[in-house]
């Protein structure tokens, strides 16, 4: 391998293995949220129908860690699959961010405190 290449997967492993376990991380935390909370907002369907698409990115995120994982980290992950679990995280704090401001006493804070 040359030390371009080497480099080049060396960058990648640095970005990405920290990316998928932030998503991995944001998952878990939105899944504990749906799980454990009546959110009076959304209908039961809708609650549900987010808990099973987060559960889904959960086993989305651990196979492509697996497989970056398998092949020493010499592949990326293509943006067209990373850019629907952005927007699914975005859409969990949004309802974590709701959530707190209607004044639920026992909501789980979710969004990052920058």
């Amino acid at each position: 391998m040359s030390s371009f290449n080497s480099s080049e997967s060396e960058l990648l492993k640095s970005l990405l293995e920290p990316l998928l376990e932030d998503f991995q991380y944001w998952f878990e935390r939105s899944h504990t949220f749906l799980e454990s909370t009546e959110i009076s907002f959304l209908t039961a369907e809708q609650q549900a129908d987010l808990l099973a698409r987060v559960a889904q990115a959960q086993l989305e995120v651990s196979a492509a860690q697996s497989l970056f994982k398998a092949i020493g980290g010499q592949a990326g992950i293509e943006t067209s699959v990373l850019a629907p679990w952005h927007r699914l995280i975005s859409e969990c704090w949004q309802i974590s961010h709701r959530y707190r401001l209607d004044g639920s006493p026992h909501s789980i804070q979710m969004e990052s405190q920058e």
